[in-house]
């Protein structure tokens, strides 16, 4: 070798190791995949260069191009996949050298608007012992690539492997920081918040930290192929809550079905729900609470924005375990505050009935007592009677409304009746005091039950539409007869001549029961009476005590 040789190839040298240390002094792997190109382009003298990511498929997933004008670029549209020379490289995994890319048998020729280029240098990029892409170069300075070009590129492609792999590493670091700083934020946003409420949090806090266009979580329904939305946050969030989709049409049934995080880089519509446009890069994740699966947590990004890598993805799957133990703390944290409030609910219900009842009824004891010495007082001394009745009977009332308020799921004929003349008694000026007589809830059938759960729903809002009345009192009794519901109320009484619709259809149920209706209405106020017969397999009630 000459002096000349060894100078050159001493400059060449020189010109490998500056533009290696552009590209390994940075760990952007957007910024490290430009450097490379820009790299290779200055070392061999290139008009253009590109560097082309494969996939999981053997295609190019993404295409960093230097050299070519941007307005170009857009005309031409979407980068190449890897057909022709492209996918030529990516089969050899080799270079290839061309010193005319058009005479070469496997060209494809280039799309519209496409710059001509003839000179071409193909180098597969490793990173380990994987290819993980195609370094490109085109229309060299001097005409043609040389031997020597080639390995340079070569070596700059070896150098660029360890660069990329370096980058890689940061950005998994950089994703895990992430993905830890949303689960701790979530996890402590969720020991702040009731069972119900839980879902909700998950979705309005991971949606702004992963850069999400639109979140949702669906949870099984009773079917056991369907979810149902119960959260949803972003785009178009509110046309999907409370909708249900088979868990074998979507992303989100695949991954409660396998137990696994699902990821795509575009998601077409359908694709995510039923009826929902188009997403780009979405991954679904179950939220696992040991062999349970409470639902599946679906996060889906903008068309065209960067894909979930495989740090998200291992991510995501480590949130949503954590997330599925917060949220079972949740629960157990609820159930252990329903069952101390069940307690107080308790000792509450025995002190009224231990203490408060007995001394009413002793006080009507006495009443009674002092009527039998006193004859002139004793309507006066009835009257009060009268009312400590009553009282007697609020208060069991309030004693069976605590006694099954701690008890889920509980469906008595008392229970259902205090829901009825809650719910349909908020119209009304005061809410109606409602009393029990005789063991309703054990004698009266749950087919008995419906018709006087209608039966007072109607009566009481017939009562909140025309009666104007500032109280309303129900009673509802059990003895040998039947079932009896007595609805009073002080307002302004049936007008002659109004439509009874409604009151025939009260009296229609009765008749179809065997029973009885009768309603007696002036300007004081109206009584609606309707009672029915248990049955023939019925035993008669006993009667309650009461301080007469």
């Amino acid at each position: 070798m000459d002096a000349a040789d060894e100078s050159y190839s001493q400059r060449r040298l020189g010109d490998l190791l500056r533009v290696s240390s552009s590209v390994v002094e940075h760990l952007d792997l957007e910024e490290v995949l430009g450097r490379i190109v820009e790299a290779g382009m200055s070392l061999v003298g290139a008009r253009y260069g590109a560097l082309g990511v494969l996939g999981d498929d053997g295609m190019l997933t993404r295409f960093v191009h230097r050299g070519m004008p941007v307005d170009t670029a857009r005309r031409i549209g979407d980068f190449p996949r890897g057909h022709g020379i492209l996918g030529a490289v990516i089969a050899a995994s080799e270079p290839v050298r061309l010193g005319d890319l058009a005479a070469d048998p496997r060209s494809v020729g280039f799309p519209a608007h496409h710059p001509p280029m003839h000179s071409f240098l193909g180098v597969p990029v490793r990173v380990r012992d994987a290819v993980y892409g195609d370094l490109y170069l085109a229309e060299a300075d001097a005409g043609r690539f040389t031997d020597a070009d080639e390995n340079l590129v070569v070596s700059l492609a070896a150098i660029a492997g360890i660069a990329i792999e370096n980058a890689r590493l940061y950005e998994r670091a950089t994703i895990r920081e992430e993905w830890s700083a949303a689960i701790a934020d979530v996890m402590g946003a969720l020991l702040d918040v009731r069972g119900d409420d839980a879902l909700e949090v998950i979705v309005d806090r991971i949606a702004p930290l992963v850069d999400a266009d639109l979140v949702t979580l669906a949870v099984p329904t009773t079917d056991a192929d369907t979810l149902g939305i119960v959260a949803a946050r972003g785009t178009a969030a509110e046309a999907l809550l409370g909708r249900e989709h088979d868990v074998n049409a979507t992303a989100a049934g695949r991954a409660m079905t396998s137990r696994r995080a699902v990821s795509a880089p575009t998601q077409p519509a359908d694709a995510v729900f039923p009826g929902q446009a188009a997403q780009g890069p979405t991954v679904a994740v179950p939220l696992l609470a040991g062999d349970e699966v409470l639902g599946v947590l679906t996060v889906s990004r903008a068309p065209g924005a960067a894909a979930f890598t495989d740090a998200d993805l291992e991510m995501a799957f480590v949130f949503a375990g954590q997330a599925g133990v917060a949220i079972e703390v949740v629960r157990g944290r609820d159930d252990r505050r329903r069952l101390e409030q069940a307690d107080d609910r308790a000792r509450i219900a025995r002190d009224l009935h231990d203490h408060v009842i007995q001394r009413l009824f002793g006080a009507g004891l006495s009443l009674q007592a002092l009527a039998h010495r006193h004859p002139e007082a004793a309507d006066d001394l009835s009257t009060q009677i009268d009312t400590l009745d009553a009282a007697i009977r609020e208060i069991r009332t309030v004693i069976f409304a605590l006694g099954s308020a701690g008890g889920a799921g509980r469906g008595g004929a008392r229970d259902r009746l205090l829901s009825v003349a809650t719910e349909a008694g908020r119209p009304l000026e005061t809410s109606p005091r409602v009393s029990f007589r005789g063991p309703v809830d054990s004698l009266v059938p749950s087919a008995l039950v419906d018709e006087l759960t209608g039966v007072l729903r109607e009566g009481l809002t017939n009562v909140a539409k025309h009666a104007d009345a500032r109280t309303v009192d129900v009673t509802v009794s059990a003895d040998d007869a039947g079932v009896h519901l007595e609805i009073r109320d002080d307002g302004r009484g049936i007008p002659p001549h109004s439509r009874r619709s409604g009151v025939a259809n009260l009296a229609e149920r009765a008749r179809q029961r065997g029973g009885a209706f009768d309603v007696a209405s002036s300007a004081a106020g109206t009584t609606l009476r309707w009672s029915a017969p248990f049955g023939e397999s019925q035993t008669a009630p006993e009667r309650e005590e009461s301080p007469r």
